[in-house]
């Protein structure tokens, strides 16, 4: 007995040679499709950016990391340039108080106009 033939495998057609124009597709109405969509726009593209800022933005960073039965450490930054850390319970509690004390003196935060003026 033997195996039939296998069918023939498919081929692509020939490439014509001469160019020709592509076949127009007919115009007709979609269904479904809502009547004067393209008309009414979109709402949201109209209103103002709802995330404008106030005009504030942050100066010092002060982070305090503290985990239940280990040694906290923090640390302050300040656009200024002041960049301090602390490790342990004593030191970081002076941390938070040397950060809190540089905020009324860092050249950032206070007004210079009315120094200069005073």
């Amino acid at each position: 007995m033997s195996a039939p033939p296998s069918p023939a495998l498919k081929s692509l057609p020939a490439t014509p040679t001469v160019p020709r124009a592509a076949a127009q597709a007919a115009l007709g109405p979609a269904v479904g499709e809502p009547k004067g969509a393209a008309r009414k726009g979109v709402p949201s593209a109209l209103r103002p950016d709802p995330h404008e800022g106030d005009g504030r933005y942050p100066v010092a960073w002060l982070c305090i990391c503290a985990p239940r039965g280990a040694v906290p450490t923090a640390t302050s930054k300040c656009l200024c340039g002041r960049d301090r850390s602390a490790v342990g319970h004593t030191k970081v509690l002076a941390l938070i108080e040397d950060h809190t004390a540089h905020r009324d003196a860092c050249p950032l935060r206070t007004n210079q106009e009315g120094r200069q003026a005073a």
